[in-house]
């Protein structure tokens, strides 16, 4: 349905509830997606997603479209959109009412969502030591909630992602400290302090992405920070003008290391342990 053919439905008679599998549901309500087979894209990557009712609406035809808000929006993924919200469409025979079982076990998932964030700039030396992390824990396959995003120096898109209600976030990045290269550390900063000057040292920043910043963004458009965790490895080289293109020897052989360690802490999460400082 295109966006001209919307507004007329959106003109049309809006409804207050409707009967799908013999249930009452209304705008609100939660459901889960079942698109219907042979389906585009979409319906591939919605098959399955628990979503909220936004509106019901009725064509001219009589023909009844349950407008939904999904949860795990998966547009955010691949660069669709940087705002909740995005609307989707569909039959009544292709949403099922959630009973209150299921919104309990939809709620205990969602308090465990883990954002994976690889931060960095692979132009400077070690810098880049967050994104090829990220990008291997992407290729691997992590429960349902557990989300890896390689940001790169795109703070606006980490802010933005930061508002999605995640239980933790780990952060992967460089962490210059007084210790031997390739060491890796985990820290949890203290986000009552996050506009205190000591907060700066728990991050290093040389690749345009200040992430204390970005905390503090995240913050001022409405986030809920309830845990962040850094996973830091100690570079060798941060920036061209050290001649160094690319990670440095004891940062590389540190990668698969630390792509164990945020497998850790991710299992120890979903498991309701508190990580603790390495």
């Amino acid at each position: 349905m295109n966006e001209w053919e919307w507004q007329l439905l959106e003109n049309n008679n809006a409804l207050e509830e409707i009967e799908i599998q013999g249930a009452r549901v209304h705008r609100g309500d939660q459901v889960r997606l079942r698109p219907r087979a042979g389906g585009d894209v979409f319906d591939i990557a919605l098959a399955g997603k628990i979503a909220t009712i936004e509106s019901l609406e009725q064509d001219y035809e009589g023909k009844v479209h349950v407008c939904v808000v999904v949860d795990d929006d998966p547009g955010r993924d691949i660069g669709l959109m940087r705002q909740p919200g995005h609307r989707f469409f569909s039959a009544a025979e292709e949403v099922e009412p959630l009973g209150p079982g299921q919104i309990e076990e939809k709620t205990e998932a969602a308090a465990r969502k883990i954002l994976i964030a690889g931060i960095g700039n692979i132009f400077l030396g070690d810098d880049g030591f967050g994104v090829e992390v990220a990008q291997r824990l992407g290729r691997l396959a992590f429960p349902a909630g557990v989300r890896v995003r390689d940001f790169g120096i795109r703070g606006f898109d980490l802010a933005y992602a930061l508002m999605e209600g995640y239980e933790t976030t780990i952060l992967i990045d460089a962490y210059p400290r007084d210790a031997s290269p390739g060491e890796l550390s985990v820290l949890e900063p203290d986000l009552d302090g996050l506009n205190s000057p000591d907060m700066q040292g728990n991050f290093v920043e040389p690749h345009a992405m200040n992430p204390v910043n970005v905390l503090r963004m995240a913050v001022g458009m409405g986030a809920e920070l309830r845990r962040v965790l850094l996973v830091g490895c100690v570079p060798a080289t941060l920036g061209p003008e050290e001649g160094q293109m690319g990670l440095s020897e004891p940062v590389t052989r540190a990668i698969g290391e630390a792509v164990k360690l945020v497998e850790n802490l991710v299992e120890r999460i979903l498991r309701g342990e508190w990580p603790g400082t390495k």
